[in-house]
């Protein structure tokens, strides 16, 4: 029997709209619960999964008490929920290289092994079946290669090809190496690493992948549609087809303003996409009959916490889940935790009373 999220990943999504959240507010999980999110994390958040399951939510393995955030030493690289990062991503990547002719000169499948190297998705890319042992073991032993029928389970790749560059080398070098000759070996040997990456994801026992690449802002395109046509949307056909040939399923996750790639994006073939309230999912509910789509939700909404606005928002929502069968409620540019709880608890409340197709 499908469980219900795998039914909306596929658009046959039951009467209740389901909700993909992108979470990390820990004091809004302390209001919501009562439970001091800090002293006891694993009973607020089962408590949380009582009062709210549709946020699907990880249940930590112990209670143990966490340290609050004036208890953390290192506070300057920013916050991320209950803590402090340890590095910032892009002033690594920054100082990586000297110079412009050691980038151009870098061989992605020489180094192979990016354990690390904080690329997101850090370890060992030098074969197939180390790619493959590393992840096999997030799975049931009896599963054997094939996860259960209708089951929703999944595994997620970052760097599905657009984001190994800008990673490796930092956004702006990325931007600055793109259009030049030299690079393009560099872009092959970062999409034969991925070859490993989704050949090791067509053995495991999972029915849906979700591929993250981040080639959008909020404004639209960071590169143009050409030179996406040519070094990235072929590589995500290929990659995809891989999966789907396995009979895997793709959602493509993407942060910013998807809209002027949506078309290529499905014609790779993704079965949905995931993003930001800046993409138009009206359109692509309209275009693409009971494709998966989510993200539609607004934080600034939230953080501006007016009750009648958010109920609007909620209503627009819903209206776009009610084209869709594979429409999730998201706030698509995430719950962070600067959002006031009372703000999430109103979305959550009004959400169980209107989001039903």
């Amino acid at each position: 029997m499908s469980d219900p999220r795998y039914e909306t990943f596929m658009g046959l999504g039951p009467k209740r709209i389901l909700h993909w959240e992108h979470w990390s507010n820990p004091d809004a999980e302390t209001y919501l619960t009562g439970i001091d999110y800090y002293q006891h994390p694993r009973l607020c958040r089962l408590r949380l999964k009582e009062l709210y399951p549709q946020l699907n939510l990880g249940i930590p393995e112990s209670d143990e008490a966490k340290p609050r955030l004036e208890e953390q030493k290192d506070q300057s690289k920013g916050r991320w929920g209950d803590s402090y990062r340890d590095h910032w991503q892009q002033e690594e990547a920054a100082g990586r290289f000297k110079t412009r002719e050691e980038m151009l000169s870098f061989s992605p499948l020489a180094q192979g092994n990016f354990t690390g190297w904080n690329v997101v998705v850090d370890g060992d890319f030098r074969t197939e079946d180390v790619i493959y042992e590393r992840y096999r073991k997030n799975y049931p032993a009896e599963w054997g290669d094939q996860a259960p029928s209708g089951s929703s389970a999944s595994v997620g790749f970052y760097n599905t090809m657009f984001m190994w560059p800008l990673l490796v080398f930092g956004y702006e070098n990325f931007l600055r190496l793109c259009l030049e000759p030299d690079f393009d070996r560099v872009i092959e040997e970062f999409a034969e690493i991925n070859r490993r990456v989704f050949r090791a994801f067509a053995r495991l026992p999972v029915n849906i992948v979700v591929c993250h690449d981040d080639i959008v802002l909020s404004s639209g395109p960071a590169c143009s549609p050409s030179w996406m046509r040519k070094h990235i949307f072929p590589r995500y056909e290929e990659f995809w087809d891989i999966l789907k040939q396995a009979g895997k399923e793709v959602i493509f996750m993407v942060d910013g303003c998807v809209d002027a790639f949506v078309d290529d994006v499905m014609a790779c073939g993704a079965r949905g996409i995931i993003s930001e309230p800046f993409t138009n999912y009206k359109a692509i509910a309209q275009r693409y009959e009971n494709c998966f789509i989510a993200g539609e939700g607004d934080n600034r909404v939230l953080m501006r916490n007016d009750a009648d606005e958010i109920r609007v928002m909620v209503e627009l929502m819903v209206e776009t889940g009610k084209m869709s069968g594979g429409y999730m409620m998201c706030i698509g540019n995430h719950i962070p935790f600067n959002v006031p709880p009372e703000a999430i608890k109103r979305y959550l409340d009004l959400s169980e009373e209107l989001a039903y197709r």
